[in-house]
């Protein structure tokens, strides 16, 4: 499955030409995207019609977010009743199952991208706080385990429900092969190597921040493996950077910052604060060069923090209105001027890298 949108170009066939003919069983997924692969390096060798630099099927019309109300409502009422059966655990296995059995018809046989994405969300989820609820209650330490299991569950807890999760990932792409379900596998293997990394003691952000790098390089693999953007693994890219962000910038910034002090009233210090912005501009130079925006989004809001402890710090008055207008002034330069900024930074990379990474900027 893949979220990509349908080509412009009405003299060929559309993407969703040909995910109805992948749903009819007239050619196979891998099929439609060496078909795409084709056209992108024969018809379309420049990019010269400048497509956005991250795309991916959302939605395809109204309806498809119709149809993610309509599983809100159905799913937070299974959720309801399971709990009244079988209370947190059974909760989540009646999430689990509804989530499944949508999927084989919104997901397998109408193929619609954003309810696909939902319930992957959580059917994963699901399975995760099932697994990781049930070894809690199992090893007695049912206190330590919250929906954030990274940060507070026990390591045992981390490494069964994460195993169990990995799994039922693996079962869910076999069966959709919906693009984030890898992202969910690999966020589920996070946590198992973090609770193993703790249990032999080390700490935790330190190891969370190595398997955000592991992420990261996992996602890059898949976008330079299809340097055009045309298959689904365009598509697991993204997921696979969206997973990386939180867990590279989180424990880089809030725990080598004295992240206890980065949300208090005082803020953190100037140094601190210096330091925090210079992370932000390393983040934002990776992002222009792999033209993925999802650290630099991951960092906004630390990026928000900084300059507002220095503008307090330095006396200036409208410290809120003034750290909002810097940050929106600079997400609009960089979206307005993306792709000129990225030139002179690819040029200073090894021409084979370069190359695998220009996939859509314009030359000049």
């Amino acid at each position: 499955m893949t979220f990509l949108p349908d080509q412009p170009d009405s003299s060929v066939v559309s993407r969703r030409t040909l995910d109805a003919a992948i749903g009819a069983g007239v050619i196979t997924r891998e099929q439609a995207d060496a078909l795409m692969a084709m056209e992108a390096r024969g018809s379309l060798p420049a990019r010269a019609f400048a497509p956005d630099d991250e795309q991916f099927r959302f939605i395809r019309g109204f309806g498809d977010i119709f149809v993610t109300i309509g599983l809100a409502l159905f799913l937070v009422a299974v959720a309801y009743f399971a709990h009244s059966v079988g209370e947190v655990v059974g909760a989540f296995v009646g999430l689990a199952a509804a989530s499944w059995g949508l999927a084989e018809y919104f997901t397998r046989i109408r193929r619609m991208a954003l309810p696909s994405i939902v319930l992957l969300l959580v059917f994963a989820y699901s399975v995760y706080g099932a697994a990781g609820t049930l070894l809690g209650q199992i090893a007695g330490d049912t206190e330590s385990f919250r929906m954030w299991l990274l940060n507070t569950a026990s390591p045992p807890v981390m490494i069964g429900a994460g195993a169990v999760t990995a799994i039922a990932a693996a079962l869910h792409y076999w069966r959709f092969r919906v693009p984030i379900t890898v992202a969910a596998g690999a966020g589920a293997l996070v946590a198992i190597v973090v609770g193993l990394a703790i249990a032999a003691g080390l700490p935790r952000d330190v190891a969370i921040l190595a398997m955000g790098f592991a992420v990261f390089a996992l996602a890059m693999r898949y976008d330079l493996s299809d340097p055009q953007r045309v298959t689904r693994r365009t598509d697991i890219a993204f997921w696979l950077h969206m997973l990386a962000a939180p867990l590279v910038v989180h424990p880089l910034i809030g725990s080598f910052s004295n992240g206890s002090r980065l949300f208090s009233l005082e803020g953190p210090g100037v140094a601190t604060a210096a330091w925090i912005l210079g992370v932000f501009a390393a983040l934002a130079l990776v992002a222009l060069i792999v033209d993925r925006r999802a650290m630099l989004v991951s960092g906004l809001s630390y990026a928000g923090i900084a300059f507002s402890a220095l503008v307090g710090k330095a006396g200036l008055s409208g410290q809120v209105p003034l750290t909002l207008l810097v940050l929106g002034a600079l997400v609009l330069i960089l979206s307005a001027g993306w792709h000129s900024l990225r030139r002179p930074l690819l040029r200073l990379l090894p021409e084979r890298l370069s190359q695998g990474l220009a996939h859509n900027t314009i030359q000049t």
